[in-house]
């Protein structure tokens, strides 16, 4: 059993890397397509309803959507000098850097909680109408990808932190660096999307 174990462990990391980086590609085509479809309803009801997403949109906090596409952004870059500090076999630099987006991630939720807070107490639900439908769904969906994220993330930095990954074996951090910017790149499409479209 242990041998068999081994032999996994020691497989070739480029076919590892290549069918992990394969498999992630999928698994993001297929969130995309998924986005996408929400993305395609929203842009028929806009057509549709032009006057009511107008006027339902102005109720956003602009201020707060800007602030979490900037923490996102940011989220991003530190991603990625943790993807590349792995590479280069620093492993203390790139757990610090997960952490660092992890934290990001958190400031993130709870931007998006005060901002949730703030349409339930106006009285602003998922049935106000279509707009917001659409804004809850599509957020919402968002937050739990991210969530998500940050549960991967916390498992990879842990692991990072114990040396399990170096510049000859770094293929969970570069898969986990890949679904985050995914996440971020959605929210770059929603936040002008909801937010900033009148």
């Amino acid at each position: 059993m242990e041998e068999s174990h081994g032999h996994i462990h020691h497989m070739d990391p480029e076919v590892e890397y290549s069918s992990s980086k394969l498999g992630m590609w999928l698994f993001l085509g297929t969130e995309i397509m998924l986005f996408g479809g929400l993305f395609a309803a929203y842009a028929i009801f806009r057509a549709k309803y032009p006057e009511m997403f107008l006027e339902s949109h102005q109720e956003l906090n602009r201020e707060m959507g800007a602030i979490n596409t900037c923490i996102l952004i940011f989220s991003s870059l530190t991603m990625a000098i943790a993807v590349t500090a792995i590479q280069k076999g620093k492993r203390k630099m790139a757990g610090l850097f997960i952490l660092v987006t992890i934290i990001c991630g958190l400031g993130f939720g709870v931007v998006k909680y005060f901002e949730y807070s703030a349409k339930f107490a106006h009285h602003i639900y998922p049935d106000t109408n279509i707009f917001f439908s659409l804004y809850f769904m599509m957020t919402g969906l968002h937050m739990i990808h991210v969530f998500i994220g940050l549960v991967v993330l916390g498992v990879i930095m842990v692991l990072t932190f114990k040396g399990k990954f170096n510049e000859k074996y770094s293929t969970p951090v570069e898969m986990g660096g890949l679904y985050w910017h995914l996440v971020d790149l959605i929210w770059i499409y929603l936040f002008p999307l909801l937010y900033l479209v009148g």
